[in-house]
């Protein structure tokens, strides 16, 4: 087993780490205060192409593997994890969705600008009384021949506000229940289609998160992604992917409330030394490491098994739970290794312990992660 990274991994880490301290520290307190979304880093990160790293460059994406990605997304998240579930959102959900299940016409079409950062997507799944259960959507999309009506809601919409192109999950003929659900390319500007106003967040208040409302909201035919009947399966397997840039954004809020915690710790003084001299905190460190490299072979196993054409199913969810476990762990305990001062907003570590809890929530619940992986085992 070869754990080393090859010499291109090593540059795609390098530079994302270079812009996340050149162009993504500098304001992201303020970002976060504000709840100002970063228009012009995510600008720069569609220039650098982390917008379609792993799209076909005929398609305008980087054609780089799923360890590139995850490598990006710890070292975006290691500095500003509002940024990454930005990256997150545009390459694990939207891109991926449209390049593995769109028509030709659809990725020329939306692909191509989504991938090279032109055009930014949104994934439209969840609901007032329908977050990860996908089988229970309340929007309609009605079949009109050449064209459907889209009626009904989405909550918690990460890019909500600032995306051009959303895929929409809704439920097209209800007595056929999760086969009758079906996902549509709707864009920004179509009439009867308005965005709601943002939530103010606990954590990642630098992303815009809006619900979105579709009040007679005409979608072409052409604009539904797959067969019919297609969209339970369709989000079924973006959610299976998008679960992994999750679990290496976690990683990443661990691995930087980690270093923090670390550097604090040579410098403040306590009794006469620094602190990370007392055993009470050099322990607290070694738990914090070791749980983070535990994490990270975790994710990238399941990177692995993705590029390798394995199934990652379970790989990804057992990823996720546990690297978003380890997120909260460490980012409380860097506040503790803080005192006083991990309460404090220029210390960054209370912004990464508010940031680790969405791990938990988004792309499934911690429980529904347990489902996918308990399902995994008792299949045979």
């Amino acid at each position: 087993m070869d754990f080393s990274l090859s010499e291109e991994h090593l540059m795609i880490r390098d530079a994302a780490r270079d812009f996340a301290r050149t162009e993504l520290l500098p304001g992201v307190i303020e970002r976060d205060n504000l709840q100002k979304f970063p228009t012009e880093q995510v600008k720069k990160m569609g220039e650098l192409g982390f917008l379609g790293m792993m799209v076909d460059p005929k398609y305008g994406g980087g054609g780089m593997d799923t360890i590139s990605y995850v490598l990006v997304m710890e070292e975006l998240s290691k500095v500003d994890a509002s940024c990454s579930v930005i990256v997150s959102v545009n390459n694990s959900l939207v891109c991926y969705g449209l390049e593995a299940y769109g028509s030709e016409d659809q990725k020329q079409k939306y692909l191509t600008k989504l991938a090279t950062g032109e055009k930014l997507g949104a994934f439209c799944l969840s609901e007032p009384e329908a977050g990860s259960d996908a089988t229970s959507q309340k929007t309609t999309a009605i079949d009109k021949g050449d064209h459907y009506v889209l009626n009904g809601t989405k909550n918690w919409i990460t890019n909500g506000g600032t995306a051009d192109f959303y895929l929409v999950i809704a439920q097209t003929d209800k007595e056929k229940k999760h086969k009758g659900i079906n996902a549509f390319i709707v864009e920004k500007g179509w009439e009867g289609f308005e965005v709601g106003p943002k939530e103010d967040k606990l954590g990642i208040r630098g992303s815009d998160t809006h619900s979105l409302i579709f009040n007679d909201v005409k979608v072409p035919k052409e604009n539904r992604i797959g067969e019919d009947g297609f969209g339970f399966k369709f989000a079924m397997k973006t959610l299976a992917g998008g679960r992994i840039g999750i679990a290496a954004q976690a990683l990443g809020i661990a691995a930087g409330a980690y270093d923090l915690a670390r550097e604090y710790s040579k410098v403040r003084k306590a009794f006469g030394t620094e602190i990370s001299n007392h055993q009470a905190i050099a322990f607290k460190l070694a738990d914090m490491h070791t749980s983070i490299e535990a994490a990270r072979h975790l994710v990238m196993k399941a990177a692995w098994d993705k590029d390798q054409g394995n199934n990652y199913d379970m790989s990804g969810a057992m990823a996720k739970l546990y690297a978003s476990q380890v997120a909260m762990d460490v980012s409380v305990e860097a506040v503790q290794v803080h005192g006083g001062n991990g309460f404090v907003k220029e210390y960054h570590v209370e912004r990464f312990m508010r940031d680790a809890k969405i791990t938990q929530i988004y792309e499934g619940t911690s429980e529904i992660q347990k489902i996918v992986i308990s399902r995994g085992l008792l299949r045979d």
